[in-house]
């Protein structure tokens, strides 16, 4: 190469560095996935997922997880317009609702849409999956949180023990802050951080082609280990000793998410497990519960609702008339032990229906 091409070659170079450290500064002062995050072509060009992006074999799920809120509303269906005859009901909570091993339609959501129920004053129901994997009620109170600008009529909100601040020691990656490298730099740690989120955001972009062909948002495997119906001799919940949860138990998420919703109603539905006939099934229900906790949980959440219910002036159709209260639908033996597959609370399709069908029944009685 000749000195005037090096030359150029160099000036090149440079220019292209200099454009490299303008972007990166821009990165690092306005936080550019905010705005990214809420730019999608789901619901756009391809269709808008039924439920939040959520994968870890994204070349056959056609998926991935994705751990920012932005992104995963921008992709959910939930983000269209909301039509004049719509009545909107909103769903959270863990991976029971998010469908681990279910198609779309046989969801919860899917199967309660399948109905075709009406609200009292004849619209038509409209059930949005926003549950996200994880057990978490701080984790779920955050996505209804973003769930408001939405428009939301009605939102039900399945819960379980093990979501509980307090009884499950590990934290949602949703509202848990990007681990930092205290070997690097703040400014290229926070690069990397941004570096991963925006390749994530791009690739959840590509994978939108094979969603709208097929349909498919997990992996469906063949085979997989069932849900533990023989169980071990012990008697602890993550570890801790029988004792009194009465001082360990917080019902503050769901006073937060009633005053957040305002007029619009709650549902709480405690969730149905899986109650195993195995072997010590005389000292836990399942994988995750001692008989002794389960027990005096169910007893404490029915106290609680009790007694908001009669301080509020509770009535059966708060849904109707607007009166603040706590209606509550306590599932958890509804669906037989054969009908979970590979956790406690993960349904199959027929439990799933079991579920949509008492909850549909359950929305009947709130109508005069």
């Amino acid at each position: 190469m000749t000195e005037r091409g090096w030359a150029f070659a160099r000036n090149v170079i440079l220019k292209a560095l200099a454009l490299l450290v303008v972007f990166l500064l821009v990165v690092l002062a306005f936080n550019p996935l905010s705005g990214l995050g809420k730019l999608s072509l789901y619901n756009f060009i391809f269709p808008g997922r039924l439920r939040f992006p959520f994968g870890e074999d994204p070349q056959i799920s056609y998926n991935l997880t994705i751990n920012n809120l932005d992104v995963l509303f921008a992709s959910h269906q939930v983000v269209q317009p909301k039509a004049a005859d719509e009545y909107r009901v909103f769903l959270i909570g863990d991976s029971s609702v998010w469908g681990i091993l279910l198609r779309p339609e046989q969801t919860l959501a899917g199967q309660l849409n399948a109905m075709d129920l009406h609200a009292c004053d004849g619209r038509r129901m409209v059930f949005y999956n926003l549950g996200y994997p994880t057990l978490s009620l701080d984790k779920d109170l955050t996505i209804l949180k973003q769930a408001m600008q939405y428009q939301p009529d009605q939102v039900i909100w399945l819960v379980t023990l093990e979501s509980f601040p307090g009884i499950n020691p590990q934290a949602s990656p949703l509202i848990t802050p990007p681990a930092t490298n205290p070997n690097l730099p703040a400014f290229l740690d926070t690069l990397l951080t941004e570096r991963r989120s925006i390749a994530d955001w791009y690739r959840l972009q590509l994978y939108g082609v094979m969603w709208a062909a097929t349909g498919i948002d997990q992996n469906y495997p063949v085979d997989y280990t069932p849900a533990a119906r023989d169980l071990a001799n012990d008697p602890t919940l993550n570890g801790m000793a029988q004792t009194d949860l009465s001082s360990r138990l917080s019902f503050e998420p769901f006073e937060t998410g009633i005053s957040l919703l305002g007029k619009v109603p709650l549902w709480l539905v405690n969730e149905p497990i899986l109650v195993s006939d195995g072997a010590n099934s005389n000292i836990r229900y399942n994988f995750y519960y001692p008989r002794w906790a389960y027990d005096q949980y169910r007893t404490l959440m029915a106290h609680e609702v009790q007694m908001h219910a009669s301080s509020a002036g509770f009535l059966p159709a708060f849904a109707q008339t607007g009166t603040p209260g706590w209606h509550y639908l306590d599932a958890w033996n509804l669906v037989p032990e054969n009908q979970f597959t590979n956790s406690a609370i993960h349904l199959t399709p027929a439990g799933e229906s079991l579920l949509a069908q008492r909850i549909a029944q359950e929305l009947e009685t709130t109508c005069p």
